[in-house]
């Protein structure tokens, strides 16, 4: 993050920050009374996260700013205090940041203190307020900061500790019985394959076990036995549920807007569900949807491109990244326009490292070791590179990787679509007129990716164009004045929409397309030829529509309203459907971005993820 104090004019970028709603990394906050208390859970927030900046001497409601009018002497007093407390083990645990990291800016007859947080290091978090980390953790998400539960708490020790990672613990009571020998030879014959002159070939099957760490030995205490990255990697199913219930791999083939699947590879009873298994089921299929250019190596036929490179990647990641420990499913949908891989866990590295590739932090350096024999999930940080470079060379949308909350979530989003596709355009000028040719090459990036994406974000844009997060509110806002979006939520929970996208096309927003125009039957015939009495199906009128408007444009609530209105509709068992069907919303956004958010208020009746009979109720 660009610190303001580095701008060579200082105005424009303070009214720049000021008028940026949807920053998840900024935070405003009083100190009218005193230097404020909820600024260490904000500090200990943005370091478990991705890091930002908590700005003293302004009060924010409602996306209004407001100055305190702090004097010079108010905010070199709350500067001392900061760092008297962020050194206090009573107030936090770990101090981040050094005296440049926090900064005294004077701005319209008032001073503010600007305080930028980094993002902790793996091997410190979690970072917490006061003594006990299980009540003093706290991450960051749309909505601000949230206390961490335990388990997400128990996760941040786990993945600290770099140096015994959770895939090489020892499991007690378990032993090669409960392993599939099935997965072993064909591991076997596949390690031959991609490595052909390596010694461990020749050597016994429980000998090339112990090389791969599917059975290792404690140094400190002389323990010998199992390991979990071995039950996961080859274990039977039965006796990987043993040591975690939540285990659930799960392939889904998507083909409508529905949601509905026509393949699916998840535990069903007809296969030993392990990760070496899940791999060699899904990576095929995933692979048969690229394309397959003729292409030779020396004399021979080369089959296999970048993005059948970059799908290898991306899915063996996936399997490795994963945190096995939290209760949630691993999960790889396949959509007409995208594969999406998404794991339990959080990113133990910046996501703008990430994109840079170089470096590498492994959740589970056990099981990352058995897939690097397959030829994929390599080391140093390579894999990212060849999943980006994969779909730059089929000139598709860049990869974008996000991180979701309650559960955490780490999503890879592999659009197999280019930035501005052909046929997306044909789509959006149909739906908004000729104008859509004269709109900027940005914003015409922006709603391609919303009508493909369904849905977008600011912080989605800032991966797609080069555009300052400012900047990017302002050209969303102008795109919802000229009707062509409209939005959902507020503040950083802010969501675009193409607008009216669940009705008609109507051409409006642009030029040659009836600018302004509502109610009034935007594009049709003179006097509205062809359309029965009552102009049915159009806006204001909803002549022969059933009680309840169903089918009009949907009803935006914030989240907590949501909440509230599930709550009470759920007072008995109710379907996602059912819920959808309340609200007005798609079923897929209900069950799949809502619902795990209310996991402290409401229950499943089965504890199965994607149970094919789910219902929901509040607690």
């Amino acid at each position: 993050m660009r610190r303001v104090f580095e701008y060579e004019d200082l105005q424009p970028a303070l009214d720049k920050l000021l008028g940026d709603r949807e920053s998840n990394e900024v935070e405003f906050k009083t100190a009218a009374g005193g230097f404020p208390h909820s600024f260490w859970e904000t500090y200990s927030s943005f370091a478990n996260t991705n890091g930002g900046m908590i700005v003293l001497g302004v009060k924010e409601k409602d996306g209004t700013f407001t100055l305190d009018g702090l004097t010079e002497a108010q905010v070199q007093k709350y500067k001392r205090d900061f760092f008297n407390s962020m050194h206090n083990k009573q107030t936090v645990n770990i101090p981040l940041l050094k005296d440049d990291d926090v900064q005294t800016i004077p701005f319209n007859k008032s001073y503010l203190l600007f305080f930028y947080i980094p993002r902790a290091e793996v091997s410190l978090r979690p970072v917490y307020c006061g003594y006990d980390p299980y009540s003093g953790t706290y991450r960051r998400d749309i909505d601000g900061d949230y206390h961490c539960t335990r388990e997400e708490v128990t996760s941040m020790f786990s993945d600290a500790d770099l140096t015994n990672t959770a895939d090489g613990r020892i499991l007690k009571n378990f032993s090669k019985e409960d392993l599939d020998a099935n997965s072993i030879r064909q591991y076997r014959r596949k390690f031959e394959q991609w490595n052909p002159d390596h010694v461990w070939n020749t050597l016994p099957e429980d000998e090339f076990l112990n090389k791969l760490n599917v059975f290792r030995k404690d140094r400190k205490t002389g323990e010998y036995g199992l390991t979990y990255a071995g039950l996961l990697m080859f274990g039977t199913y039965s006796a990987i549920t043993d040591a975690n219930l939540n285990f659930f791999p799960d392939y889904q083939e998507i083909q409508d807007s529905k949601g509905r699947w026509v393949n699916r590879i998840c535990p069903d009873g007809n296969w030993e569900s392990n990760l070496f298994q899940f791999y060699s089921r899904v990576l095929p299929i995933l692979q048969n949807f690229l394309p397959s250019p003729f292409q030779l190596d020396g004399n021979q036929r080369k089959a296999e491109t970048p993005a059948h490179v970059a799908v290898r990647e991306a899915l063996a990641n996936a399997l490795v990244h994963a945190d096995y420990t939290v209760n949630a499913s691993l999960n790889i949908y396949k959509y007409p326009n995208k594969i999406v891989f998404s794991n339990p866990g959080t990113m133990l590295i910046p996501r703008k490292q990430y994109y840079r590739g170089g470096e590498s932090v492994c959740r589970n350096k056990y099981l990352q070791k058995m897939f690097t024999f397959l030829g994929a999930s390599e080391r140093a940080g390579s894999g990212a590179d060849k999943i980006i470079h994969g779909w730059e060379d089929l000139k598709w949308k860049r990869p974008y990787i996000e991180e979701r909350s309650r559960p955490n979530k780490v999503v890879l989003t592999l659009s197999m679509e280019s930035l501005l596709d052909k046929a997306i355009l044909e789509d959006l000028e149909k739906r908004f007129g000729g104008g859509i040719k004269t709109l900027s090459q940005n914003k015409l990036v922006t709603l391609a990716l919303a009508y493909s994406e369904e849905e977008i974000t600011n912080e989605r844009l800032q991966y797609a164009l080069e555009m300052h997060r400012a900047d990017i509110t302002k050209m969303l806002g102008q795109l919802c004045t000229m009707k062509l979006l409209e939005s959902s939520g507020r503040g950083r929970g802010t969501r675009y929409h193409i607008y009216n996208a669940g009705l008609p096309e109507r051409n409006a927003g642009l030029p040659g397309g009836n600018v302004g125009l509502s109610g009034r039957n935007v594009g049709l015939p003179e006097g509205n030829v062809g359309l029965p009495e009552g102009n049915v199906g159009l806006p204001e009128r909803n002549v022969g529509l059933p009680e309840g408007n169903v089918g009009l444009k949907r009803k935006r609530y914030a989240f907590s309203e949501m909440k509230n209105l599930i709550v009470s509709f759920c007072i008995e068992w109710r379907t996602a459907e059912e819920i959808a069907c309340e609200l007005g919303k798609k079923t897929t956004y209900i069950r799949d971005r809502i619902l795990p958010r209310l996991a402290d208020v409401i229950e499943k009746m089965y504890d199965v993820p994607h149970h094919p009979r789910q219902k929901y109720r509040a607690k």
